[in-house]
């Protein structure tokens, strides 16, 4: 089990990285030099960058801050402490990788400046990170007003990207906004969903500790149906716990490794979930102000 918890730590580590040199690529080789914004917090650093010259990377840490803030309130501590040195990371990439200029073509950065960066920042969330504070902004509000992740960080980029336009130029708002599609479609093609939610039916002996263990560390209401296991119809029963939730798809490596700690044999099916109503659906539960778990 030890061994299986240091290999998943540095799989998610390594991908992490992964994603934070496909994202500084993106804005290194194709975005930067060629006066192009994505959305988002990276999209705010790059016009601050455009209107004030402050360095790129100082821009964006300082813009990340308030967001991040946010997320130790909304989101697990593990998501952002790893949002904190992925974030750190671009930064020190943008500041010192040197990818040189791919191409001057606009047409060809907006889509491979787009698919690149998306594609980091998928890689980052599959594997409970953030490049940008933008989706955490979505999930706070979500949470206290129960506004769509999408829609918010729609509206967050229609704001910017109009005030692109008129501070820039229509042009360059353009291509950029295209730069944005690109990006946001790699995005949830890469992580298959960042508001998408997972079905997980799990089956354990030790379903009174697990059921404890995912209500605690995880926030999420769940369900729990009785079950019984034997061998034929005359075999040994044993009536037992089946558990059922529902988890954001950015969480499941760690409801992995809560089960795997608790036993490591445990049945576990996930599936899809194309609609969720009703319940207590996300884990973005504030536990100091006593907020009680329901159940879905």
């Amino acid at each position: 089990m030890k061994h299986s918890k240091t290999y998943n730590f540095f799989s998610e580590l390594s991908q992490i990285v992964f994603g934070i040199v496909l994202a500084s690529i993106s804005l290194k080789a194709f975005l930067l030099p060629n006066g192009f914004l994505d959305g988002g917090v990276t999209g705010i650093a790059l016009l601050v960058n455009r209107l004030t010259g402050i360095d790129i990377s100082i821009a964006l840490v300082l813009l990340s801050i308030p967001f991040l803030i946010i997320g130790y309130y909304t989101v697990s501590k593990r998501i952002v402490v790893k949002s904190i040195l992925s974030i750190l990371g671009l930064a020190f990439l943008i500041q010192f990788g040197n990818y040189g200029i791919i191409t001057e073509d606009k047409l060809l950065i907006s889509i491979f400046g787009g698919l690149s960066l998306g594609a980091g920042i998928g890689i980052a969330i599959r594997n409970g990170s953030v490049l940008d504070g933008s989706e955490i902004l979505g999930i706070y509000l979500n949470d206290k007003f129960g506004l769509s992740i999408g829609k918010v960080i729609l509206m967050f980029n229609i704001v910017l990207f109009s005030i692109t336009a008129l501070v820039i130029s229509v042009e360059i708002a353009l291509y950029s906004i295209l730069t944005y599609i690109v990006t946001a479609k790699v995005t949830d093609l890469t992580i298959e969903g960042f508001e998408d939610f997972i079905g997980v039916t799990i089956v354990s002996n030790d379903y009174a500790e697990i059921k404890h263990a995912i209500m605690t560390e995880l926030g999420v209401g769940l369900t729990t149906y009785k079950g019984s296991k034997g061998f034929g119809s005359t075999g040994a029963q044993q009536d037992f716990d089946i558990i059922h939730t529902i988890i954001n798809r950015i969480d499941i490596k760690k409801m992995h490794r809560i089960i795997e700690e608790i036993d490591d044999k445990a049945f576990i099916i996930e599936f899809d979930v194309n609609n969720v109503k009703g319940g207590v659906l996300r884990h973005y539960l504030d536990k100091k102000k006593g907020k009680t778990l329901g159940k879905i």
